[in-house]
């Protein structure tokens, strides 16, 4: 991991028209900051007619979608400006029917622009996209070309973001203007692992809304889509090996549920934006909707009259069915996501409905385990880690799997997510001292909400605050935000998220000591604007305040469409 730069001497602010050391100004603030910045007080005007994006080294399907992008990101057209344009072309459609050598709006004459293009040098074909990839780039913005040098494509696609923030869009009541100062940026990430839970169990969230979540985690240099797709409430994922667990355990098996085909459509959607997608099915607990379509591989549960009370609870742990319905659903789910980490979960498991089975109580004692149902879990746990071996599947595990004793193997990832009975600073030493990796989710469940300004907790924490050597320091890979779904679904998940997530995104990439919350939140405030006017309607983080463009959003009642109506 490479050691961060300090800022302060280089970048005391990247607010808007603020100094930036020896008088020089940066005309637009990015987010997250990056690692190191030589800004000048140089402006450089854009055209979008006479402006080119170009790859010099090795070039791909994944750059040239993203060059399409960021074109329309980087030359953004003010909605006034868009209206004005259609009523021009409107008149002059009326005066000229026949056309005109220039359109609209469009000047035959190359105006004077300093900067007219952007090369891309991308020096390897490597488009492996796993923890190790190397998301470095250098930005240089000097006349007339500006250059993005990255070692791989996914380095480049976090330097056209870079770009595209410092592009500066201005309005003098006719037409739009671009600019931005020449700068030199070199940046990393800090942490490898930077990830968002989305949970599409509890609520089910369309496409288009994991979607607008995938491209606000790449505009906020987020690399990892943790998708916690099925739970106790709803199994949306369509499975082909057990087409019963989606036809009888999600909402709605028609209108609410996840192809094979969207799922690819996911994948290779957050893929185009740098963003790994890593499933997660969580078992013993959390299992309730897969006993929906197959109640044999679930608990049944008694009562204290030694009957049956027709409730299930978690995997059934002690008949050899339910492990080959897990190696067969977990084949699948490899062949489907090709990340080669799955998050296998284990946390919250209630021994109540195991104790209360007459069959499971014979088994422990059998087993020699007693009444510590604890080591029966181990025994399950134990089950579905040989499974994922056999599938050649590396595991992120909640903390609960190491706090039980399992062994793992060293490629396994431990997610902290509680803070009790041991804080997560304890928990972090403790997991890193044993030598597995970690990552920390916390202090970052962002489900939960208060009134007014809570980013700043989140800004605050800092991921290596535990007691522990740099070996174990070393072993911290990163975090997640976490947005759990017991009260999100499509009409609040991005405003609850955004930009209250972006706070984690800067921990997680900028350097140690970017820690100003006074000057986040003179950024933050930037940043959400440039949020909206990008499409997302990213919540309000600060208190009153105003965008030069706010989001609107499309409301259509029912009388508004009426023709279908007999």
């Amino acid at each position: 991991m490479r050691a961060a730069t300090p800022l302060a001497a280089l970048w005391l602010s990247l607010a808007c028209a603020v100094a930036c050391g020896g008088g020089a100004t940066l005309a637009a603030s990015v987010w997250p900051q990056p690692q190191s910045v030589t800004p000048t007080s140089t402006p450089l005007s854009l055209s979008p007619e006479h402006f080119s994006f170009s790859a010099v080294g090795y070039n791909s399907d994944i750059l040239s979608r993203a060059v399409d992008r960021y074109r329309a990101i980087v030359f953004y057209r003010f909605p006034w400006q868009q209206q004005q344009q259609q009523q021009q072309q409107q008149q002059q459609q009326q005066q000229w029917p026949h056309g005109r050598a220039a359109r609209a709006g469009q000047s035959s004459e190359a105006p004077r622009a300093a900067l007219t293009s952007l090369r891309i040098d991308v020096q390897s074909n490597n488009e492996t996209l796993g923890l190790d990839t190397d998301e470095s780039y250098t930005l240089a913005v000097a006349a007339p070309a500006a250059t993005i040098s990255a070692r791989t494509v996914f380095g480049a696609l976090r330097g056209l973001e870079t770009f595209a923030q410092l592009v500066e869009a201005a309005w003098d009541g006719t037409s739009t203007s671009w600019s931005i100062n020449a700068t030199t940026i070199d940046d990393f990430p800090r942490f490898s692992h930077r990830g968002y839970l989305v949970d599409t169990s509890r609520h089910f969230l369309p496409l288009v809304v994991l979607e607008q979540h995938i491209d606000a985690l790449a505009y906020n240099k987020f690399n990892v889509l943790h998708w916690h797709i099925v739970d106790d409430q709803s199994f949306p994922f369509v499975s082909t090996r057990w087409p019963k667990l989606s036809e009888e355990g999600a909402y709605d098996p028609v209108h609410q549920i996840y192809s094979q085909q969207d799922v690819q459509h996911i994948v290779q959607y957050a893929r185009d934006r740098g963003v790994r997608v890593v499933p997660e099915f969580d078992s013993p607990g959390h299992t309730r909707s897969w006993g929906d379509g197959y109640p044999d591989i679930l608990t049944p549960c008694y009562g204290l009259d030694g009957k049956p009370t027709g409730e299930l609870y978690a995997m059934y742990p002690i008949a050899n069915t339910t492990y080959e319905f897990v190696y067969n659903l977990f084949k699948e789910v490899r062949d489907t996501f090709p990340d080669s980490y799955l998050h296998i979960g284990g946390d919250e498991v209630s021994f109540n409905c195991w104790e209360s089975n007459p069959d499971i109580r014979a088994f422990m004692k059998q087993a020699g385990y007693g009444t510590n149902y604890a080591l029966l879990e181990q025994f399950y746990e134990t089950r579905v880690l040989e499974i994922c071996d056999a599938l050649g599947l590396d595991y992120v595990v909640w903390q609960e799997i190491f706090d039980n004793g399992l062994k793992v193997k060293p490629s396994t990832v431990v997610e902290v997510w509680k803070t009790s009975p041991t804080s997560w600073q304890d928990e972090m030493a403790n997991v890193t001292a044993s030598g597995l990796r970690a990552i920390l989710s916390s202090p970052w469940y962002l489900n939960y909400i208060s009134y007014g300004k809570d980013w700043p907790t989140y800004y605050a924490v800092e991921p290596l605050d535990f007691s522990g050597n740099a070996t174990q320091k070393s072993l911290v890979i990163g975090g997640e935000a976490c947005m759990w779904g017991e009260f999100v679904d499509g009409t609040n998940a991005i405003a609850r998220t955004w930009p209250r997530a972006s706070a984690v995104g800067e921990r997680l990439w900028s350097a140690q000591n970017v820690t100003d919350v006074d000057d986040a939140t003179t950024r933050m405030a930037e940043w959400r604007c440039k949020i909206i006017k990008r499409g997302l309607p990213a919540e309000e983080p600060n208190g009153p305040a105003s965008c030069n463009v706010e989001y609107v959003p499309v409301y259509s009642p029912p009388w508004a469409n009426t023709q279908d109506i007999v």
